[in-house]
């Protein structure tokens, strides 16, 4: 892979500006393209991308152009945004941690700050009582422009749950704001367990069951909480 690498280099030139890059960025950056062997490999049928390849496998932290022009920005640009938004990610997780929020606890896999696990107790006032969910959450690289992906991967009994975990939650899609954070997420995440929204449901037959039959309902949300999060 080396070798490739520096035959490649011979035809780019390093860029004048460059950004630096912590350790964690640096650490997260060599999975990644040791993880694209194809593009090491010079397999990859776009000029450009396999440029920018073989200045990563080289360990430039910066993006390259042809000796003769044609500079691209977009590798520098995109860990540009990506430092932006692990600044943000850093700074919530100290936040909760400093300041939890109720029924809530949340922080990285490992030490990628990118992909986090949540856990929400079920709460009291809810058929979820005792229960203890786990979510997953992947934050994009553009955040906090964008909202983290946020799933349930505990079955739970909900009709804006549905059985991949996926959430029909309005701030995480339309209603998204910058100005949010995860733990303001997790926070609805645990008012929509006290109070779903039947009339924008993900599983549409469990909304059927919430509205006609509030106590088959709430049976069968204890069951599945004493089933799959006990």
């Amino acid at each position: 892979m080396v070798i490739i690498a520096a035959i490649s280099l011979a035809n780019c030139r390093v860029l004048p500006k460059c950004s630096s890059l912590d350790a964690w960025e640096a650490k997260v950056r060599m999975r990644e393209r040791q993880g694209d062997r194809a593009c090491a490999a010079g397999q990859d049928s776009n000029p450009r991308r396999v440029r920018a390849c073989a200045c990563a496998c080289a360990g430039l932290q910066c993006a390259c152009a042809p000796a003769g022009g044609g500079v691209s920005a977009e590798p520098s640009e995109w860990w540009r945004r990506r430092g932006m938004a692990l600044r943000r990610i850093q700074k919530e997780y100290q936040d909760l941690e400093r300041d939890p929020p109720a029924l809530c606890s949340a922080g990285p896999v490992g030490d990628d700050y990118f992909h986090w696990q949540a856990t929400i107790m079920g709460p009291s006032d809810s058929p979820y009582q005792g229960g203890v969910f786990f979510l997953n959450i992947h934050f994009p690289s553009d955040y906090p422009f964008k909202p983290p992906k946020v799933s349930f991967t505990t079955k739970i009994y909900h009709p804006n749950i549905n059985s991949n975990g996926s959430i029909c939650l309005d701030i995480l899609r339309s209603q998204w704001s910058p100005a949010l954070t995860l733990s303001k997420v997790l926070l609805s995440i645990c008012s929509l367990l006290c109070d779903p929204n039947p009339d924008d449901p993900l599983v549409p037959e469990i909304a059927h069951t919430y509205k006609s039959d509030r106590e088959k309902y709430n049976k069968l949300a204890r069951d599945w909480t004493n089933k799959y999060a006990m």
